[in-house]
């Protein structure tokens, strides 16, 4: 690979990744749009039922995703012909999404016995027709990553949630009242696995197809990877309620997570991409270019802390105007919460750069003690410091499995994320953090505020030297559209 075709694949990754995040983040506007509407159509318990049904099978989807995503695009980008290891993971997706299709249906009426509502299990029912949907579409999904149509991947996503927003509300203003909700949901699934077969057509069988053997031996340490991130990222507030909280205290917990939200959309945008990217690279023959790849995608989440002081030191603000007074505690809980979704950040991209090295099983193997040591955290403080506790428990453990990872990668591929970048973005944290603390916008003002400060850091991110030439001119095309190339043949 020449370094012309380096600089090409890391700017596609670049635009790739702000086309994705922008496409997840469809999902807070539609998100809330549907809530609205809902609990005006279907009232609390109509929408309570719905609420619970969607949660129950998304918990299996997400299940399914996680088993074979990473694998999927790290074999996908590790090969020429991408068709074999396609069949494979099509069959995967299939036969385990209609297995936990057939197991779910079965356990409808238990689940809803268990739970005192007896209609439930009708609508758990029919949500089961979703997971097979989904499995295929997520199927698809990660076919495209692997063969690095990211923008493609930006469209099947956004096709999601805006057929989602469409299909329910036509559905529910039908008369079709929770069904139609659970309809529209499971319509969207098929909009998104019919875009994404637009783009690319996965055989079921192929005569060369990837042994199920060989992907799972990546699949099954990043699947207890995965499950133990997520157990982690609830076993705070999980911890707060068990111990010494309340459910108002809960509620004030939940919201500080939720300011770090846009950090957890970014992970799901740039670390997939980050994968596919390297694996394509590595496949090309050039390790050294994906060590440099590698090493700017660490830089990345390092550049990424002055945003996370600036949150922090506007978090009274941000508390009072999106959730008000009431929730004004939350505010010293958002600034540890932050710091530990920008070091999951980290520990996403640095998962991804480990996969892509053939090293799956050292992911599990730094993130496996982080549940038994997160729980004596809080087990110490909690009952001591209470929700500012759990907060900074869970911002210390994350903080010490990425930098954990980012040993490993040294280990791996002998790179740091650069020194330079890491004293830049330590003096810019403190003007972030005064600017936003001192800085007083009071309502709708902060969100004049906050992008101002994101200029001021970037802008001094250009002064200090962060950025070379080439970056510039990179940013700068991006921004001027004039590095759309001629469209691909729809159909791979």
């Amino acid at each position: 690979m020449t370094s012309s075709q380096g600089t090409r694949r890391a700017q596609q990754l670049l635009e790739g990744t702000i086309g994705v995040f922008l496409a997840e983040a469809l999902l807070v506007p539609t998100g809330l749009l549907i809530a609205a509407f809902l609990t005006r159509r279907l009232g609390p318990s109509g929408y309570g039922l719905f609420a619970l049904a969607a949660t129950l099978v998304a918990w299996v989807e997400w299940a399914l995703a996680s088993a074979f995503a990473r694998a999927t695009i790290r074999f996908v980008g590790s090969v020429v012909d991408w068709r074999p290891v396609g069949a494979t993971v099509v069959r995967l997706y299939l036969v385990a999404s209609t297995g936990a299709m057939i197991l779910f249906w079965c356990l409808a009426s238990p689940v809803a016995t268990l739970l005192n509502e007896d209609v439930l299990a009708t609508y758990l029912r029919l949500f089961a027709l979703d997971i097979p949907i989904y499995g295929l579409a997520q199927a698809h999904r990660q076919i495209l990553v692997g063969v690095g149509r990211y923008k493609q991947r930006a469209l099947v996503t956004a096709g999601r949630w805006l057929g989602r927003l469409l299909l329910i509300v036509l559905l529910v203003e039908l008369g079709l009242s929770v069904p139609g909700a659970i309809l529209g949901s499971i319509g969207a699934s098929l909009v998104e696995l019919v875009i994404a077969r637009f783009y690319v057509r996965p055989p079921l069988r192929h005569r060369d197809a990837l042994p199920v053997r060989q992907l799972w031996s990546y699949a099954a340490p990043l699947l207890l990877w995965a499950l133990t991130i997520r157990l982690y990222d609830r076993l705070d507030l999980l911890a707060l309620k068990g111990l010494a909280g309340t459910a108002a205290d809960a509620g004030i917990y939940a919201a500080a997570q939720n300011v770090a939200l846009a950090l957890g959309l970014f992970s799901v945008a740039f670390a997939p991409l980050l994968l596919s990217t390297l694996s394509r690279t590595l496949r090309d023959g050039s390790l050294s270019q994906a060590k440099a790849i590698a090493r700017n995608a660490m830089r990345v989440v390092i550049a990424l802390t002055p945003v996370a002081a600036m949150i922090a030191g506007a978090a009274r603000e941000i508390s009072l105007l999106a959730f008000g007074a009431e929730f004004l505690p939350a505010a010293p809980l958002i600034g540890p919460l932050v710091v530990g979704a920008l070091a999951l950040t980290m520990m996403y991209v640095a998962t991804s750069i480990l996969t892509a090295a053939g090293k799956p099983r050292w992911t599990f193997a730094f993130v496996g003690p982080l549940v038994p040591l997160a729980l004596v955290g809080h087990l110490l403080l909690i009952p001591r410091l209470g929700a500012l506790g759990a907060a900074l428990v869970t911002a210390l453990f994350a903080s010490l499995s990425a930098l954990a990872e980012v040993v490993a990668i040294y280990r791996v591929w002998r790179i740091l994320p650069p020194p330079a970048t890491v004293w830049r973005s330590t003096l810019l944290c403190g003007v972030a953090y005064a600017l936003a603390a001192l800085w007083p916008t009071p309502g709708l003002l902060l969100f004049i505020k906050l992008p101002v400060i994101v200029g001021v850091t970037l802008f001094a991110f250009a002064l200090l030297g962060e950025f070379n030439s080439s970056e510039m001119a990179a940013v700068r095309s991006i921004l001027r559209r004039r590095t759309l190339r001629p469209e691909e043949p729809h159909g791979v």
